[in-house]
């Protein structure tokens, strides 16, 4: 699944439904969907929150399952990652983030912006065969196949 929204405010519950959709899909049970729905959304808020300060921008999500991964990647063009923003906020997204996920990485994306890397585990994980764009899920995460320089990444 690949798909890209305005980052806006409406677009964190579009972005969440086809996150959790694709991963229950491919055979997420109830409590893995539920740390999947709560991660995606954190990081598709941050993009709307801290990306693009008071400009537009874009949100890109991609979704992918590898064996019994899910990988959800959530990236954006804007000002990068910084410490000690003035966008509000309790500053706790990313940990709850990496509570949640078995893997998170937060890198700087080779075109500009960042991503977030989301690795969860799909104990009955099926194999979608198409994402229902025409690509295989298997290369439909186009964004991880560019380099980019880690920033953030813990391992559970």
């Amino acid at each position: 699944m690949i798909r890209t929204y305005e980052a806006v405010p409406a677009s964190v519950p579009e972005a969440r439904h086809a996150i959790t959709a694709f991963a229950a899909a491919a055979g997420a049970d109830a409590n893995e969907l539920e740390s999947i729905r709560l991660a995606s959304s954190e990081a598709v808020t941050n993009v709307v929150v801290h990306a693009y300060g008071d400009g537009a921008g874009l949100v890109h999500v991609s979704a992918a399952l590898a064996e019994d991964e899910l990988w959800v990647l959530v990236g954006d063009d804007g000002n990068g990652l910084h410490a000690g923003t003035s966008r509000g906020g309790l500053g706790m997204g990313l940990a709850l983030i990496a509570e949640l996920c078995d893997r998170l990485a937060v890198v700087n994306r080779s075109t500009g912006g960042t991503e977030v890397r989301m690795r969860f585990t799909i104990a009955g994980a099926r194999r979608p065969r198409w994402d229902g764009g025409g690509q295989s899920v298997r290369s439909s995460m186009a964004s991880a196949a560019r380099p980019a320089a880690s920033v953030f990444s813990t391992t559970k």
